[in-house]
Order: C-alpha cells, then structure tokens, then sequence
C-alpha cells in the first residue's frame, strides 16, 4: 500500500482495512506535529518518515506511532518506534518522553481519526 500523508480525516473503518492488509491489528504511522499532518501505509516508521521529509517536514517534529483502530480511544496510540530514539532531543527511548509533544500528537491523531 501506497504511503499516504493525511491533512484531512481517515476514518476508523480505513484503518482497519489498512491494518488487516498490513500487521492484523495495527497502523504505523508517523505523526508530523510542526505541520500537524500524519503518514499512515508504511512498512516501517522510517519509510513514513522519509515521505515526510520529503514533503518538507524537520526531522525534529517527526514522531512514530501505532495506531490501533478497535481499542478504545484513550488506548489507540501506542508511543513505540525506534525513529523516536534522539538523545540531542533528550528522548532516549522508543516511546515519547516529553508529555507535550505526546500530547501534541494525541490531538493530532483525534482530529485525523473519525470515530
């Protein structure tokens, strides 16, 4: 499946059809929280996140995530990518320290995700 960046809603429907043709349960996905757009169709993080920089985003904005489309909504995203290990942005996990930019990306992804 073509890697695609989403300005505008997906709804929840398409991310279960992407994740049952991709991984069975879940969508990669790489969240762009300077611009407030997000890459979903990748195989790997690092694919959605070189779509991205081609597209103009700053590698510092760019964050992986898995979204997970029949949790319930306060657990859909999971904060796990190894394009998050960035020890010159303090974060030196798989996950998202800061809980701004967690934050930053949870609105993101609610306003992307229809319900």
């Amino acid at each position: 499946m073509p890697i695609r960046i989403l300005n505008t809603p997906v709804t929840l429907e398409e991310l279960r059809r992407l994740a049952a043709d991709q991984f069975g349960d879940f969508v990669k996905a790489v969240v762009d929280v300077g611009r407030g757009v997000m890459a979903i169709g990748g195989e790997l993080h690092a694919d959605e996140e070189a779509t991205l920089l081609d597209e103009g985003a700053r590698q510092a904005d760019l964050w992986g995530i898995n979204l997970y489309p029949d949790r319930p909504v306060e657990e859909m995203v999971e904060f796990d990518s190894m394009i998050n290990v960035r020890p010159s942005q303090s974060n030196r996990s798989r996950g998202v320290e800061d809980p701004t930019v967690r934050r930053q990306i949870q609105v993101i992804v609610e306003r992307l995700v229809v319900r």
